[in-house]
């Protein structure tokens, strides 16, 4: 059994080490074929020798470093949508990479409770939550990430609202932004502004940055600008207002998260306080606690109290969650 485990891990780690070596080794020389062929042409311009190959900087996307797995990733609608939940989380991975360390995440823990229990529901139950630990963790950077955007996002306007009264244009008041607030407000308009100083309309940029942080405060603030392109108005005194909007907003959304802390903690003792009294009876009586799992009726039982559990769960933040 101890060789099985052993085994197991050895050969995990070296697909992971081979994986980490061919991704470092294949950046690297795209990056020097690249400089290449650039240096070359940049060359043969100076000298005035027109150059046979067609040099293309156009922007390639890599959704895996593993190049049988890029080229199906490719063919997949789902790898897009991946690769743009990555960037909303500003997580430096892959779309490959998180598939391979979900599948990785499922199928040793998969294996080692099977080997061990010899229960094939739980094995897959438990192998099922720990391979969505990593799409778990890439949502919950994406949503804090988001909820700094909000934070930031009065005082982004203030700063937007003070310059257009002081005589700047709406471009300039968003390069202003770009360098003065902190990320992710000072990087995503960035990126707006550097689209629109590269050839593209007002609208598309404002679109792009919809799609890049698709919230309500932002649909908006882009809302208002594009309707003051259209129509005229003094956007200034708009923008001032929707930021006024969005503090009365979070303020009223503070009193509401005070309003129903109660009933938050009493779901979270609820839902842990049987796993932790179930510890705790183990630790002071092993050998009956012990028939849970290795019983056909415990089994039964753990499945049923598991379901209930997160039933119960579910309900009590269904009903403390409001939206505001």
């Amino acid at each position: 059994m101890l060789l099985v485990i052993v085994l197991v891990f050895l050969g995990v780690f070296a697909v992971a080490a081979l994986l980490l070596v061919a991704s470092g080794t294949g950046a690297s020389q795209q990056t020097k074929r690249t400089l290449t062929v650039l240096d070359a042409a940049l060359s043969a311009e100076k000298q005035g020798v027109a150059s046979d190959p067609v040099v293309d900087v156009r922007k390639k996307e890599l959704l895996s470093a593993v190049p049988l797995l890029n080229r199906f990733l490719l063919k997949m609608e789902m790898a897009p949508r991946l690769r743009h939940l990555l960037y909303q989380a500003n997580v430096k991975w892959t779309a490959g990479g998180l598939i391979l360390m979900s599948l990785a995440a499922f199928v040793i823990p998969f294996y080692l409770v099977y080997l061990k229990t010899d229960h094939l529901l739980l094995a897959f139950i438990i192998g099922l939550f720990l391979g969505l630990c990593p799409f778990g963790y890439v949502l919950f950077k994406r949503r804090r990430r988001f909820n700094q955007f909000e934070k930031l996002l009065p005082e982004a306007l203030d700063l937007m609202v003070n310059a257009m009264r002081a005589g700047h244009s709406l471009n300039s008041s968003l390069d202003l932004v770009a360098h003065e607030i902190d990320d992710p407000i000072g990087t995503e308009f960035r990126i707006c502004f550097e689209e629109q100083n590269y050839g593209l309309e007002l609208s598309t940029a404002m679109y792009n940055l919809i799609s890049r942080v698709p919230l309500h405060d932002m649909k908006m603030i882009v809302t208002a600008i594009l309707i003051q392109k259209e129509s005229g108005g003094n956007l200034a005194e708009v923008l001032d207002k929707v930021a006024y909007v969005i503090r009365e907003r979070f303020q009223l959304r503070r009193q509401v998260r005070t309003h129903t802390a109660q009933g938050r903690m009493t779901g979270w003792v609820l839902t842990m306080l049987p796993v932790i009294l179930g510890f705790l009876l183990y630790l002071i009586n092993p050998k009956d606690m012990s028939l849970l799992w290795t019983s056909a009726a415990g089994i039964k039982l753990l499945y049923a109290a598991g379901v209930m559990t997160i039933i119960g769960g579910l309900i009590i933040r269904k009903i403390v969650n409001m939206e505001v």
